[in-house]
C-alpha cells in the first residue's frame, strides 16, 4: 500500500466536512487530523532521502487537503537540500491551491533557501510587491524564527512595499513577522512601529506591539 493509500484508507467523512468548513470550504478533505497524519506518513517521510518534485506536484494534483500538507511535511523535512534553483517550484505551490495553511509552511522553506542563498533576497524583494496576496505574505514572514539572524534591511524595505492594503492577510502577516521579531530585538521593532505607525493597519500595530 502506498502512501496515498494509506491516507485514503484513513478517510473519515465526518471529520472531514468539518475540516472543510474550517478552512471555508476553499478544499476538500479526507478528514484526518494532523497527529494521525503524520503518524500514518511517518514511515514514509523517513525513507525520503531527496526531494522528488514529480511526487510533490502529484500530491498538489490531489483534491484532498492531506495530500498537500503531506508534500509540504517532505519539503519541510528535506528543506537543506533545497537551493536557489528550487525557488521557481515553490513560487508554482506558493501561488497554486494557496491558503494560510499551505503558505505559512511554504515560506518558512523559502526561508531557509534564502539564509543559506542570499540571491534568493532579490527574488523575496520582487515577490513582496507581487500581484499575488499569498507571495506577498510568503516574502513578509519568509524570516520568521532567525532570531539574529535576520535582515532588518530587507525586512524593512518588504514591510514597506505592502503599507496601504485592505486585505487581512497582509495585514496579517506584517504584524506577525514583526511580533516575532519582538522576541529577538524589540527595540527595533517598537521604533519602526512608531516612524510607521501612521502608515500602518490597526491589524499590524496590535499584532506587532503584542510583546512589547
Amino acid at each position: 500500500m502506498d502512501v496515498f493509500d494509506t491516507l485514503r484508507a484513513a478517510a473519515n467523512p465526518e471529520q472531514a466536512k468539518r475540516m472543510s468548513a474550517y478552512m471555508r470550504n476553499h478544499f476538500a478533505f479526507l478528514g484526518i487530523e494532523t497527529p494521525k497524519r503524520r503518524k500514518l506518513c511517518r514511515e514514509f517521510l523517513k525513507s525520503q532521502k531527496s526531494v522528488d518534485w514529480g511526487f510533490v506536484f502529484e500530491c498538489w494534483q490531489q483534491p484532498e487537503r492531506e495530500y498537500q500538507y503531506l508534500a509540504v511535511d517532505c519539503l519541510a523535512k528535506l528543506k537543506g537540500q533545497l537551493t536557489a534553483a528550487d525557488i521557481p517550484n515553490l513560487e508554482r505551490l506558493t501561488t497554486s491551491k494557496s491558503w494560510w495553511d499551505t503558505v505559512d509552511a511554504l515560506d518558512m522553506v523559502v526561508g531557509d533557501i534564502a539564509l543559506r542563498h542570499e540571491e534568493v533576497n532579490a527574488t523575496l524583494l520582487q515577490w513582496s510587491s507581487d500581484e499575488n496576496i499569498w507571495l506577498r505574505r510568503c516574502a513578509i514572514d519568509h524570516q520568521r524564527g532567525r532570531k539574529n539572524k535576520t535582515n532588518t534591511v530587507l525586512l524593512e524595505q518588504i514591510l514597506l512595499n505592502n503599507f496601504g492594503q485592505s486585505e487581512f492577510f497582509i495585514n496579517k502577516a506584517i504584524g506577525w513577522s514583526l511580533r516575532d521579531f519582538s522576541k529577538t530585538d524589540p527595540d527595533w521593532v517598537r521604533q519602526f512601529i512608531d516612524k510607521h505607525k501612521e502608515n500602518m493597519s490597526p491589524l499590524s500595530v496590535r499584532e506587532g506591539s503584542k510583546y512589547l
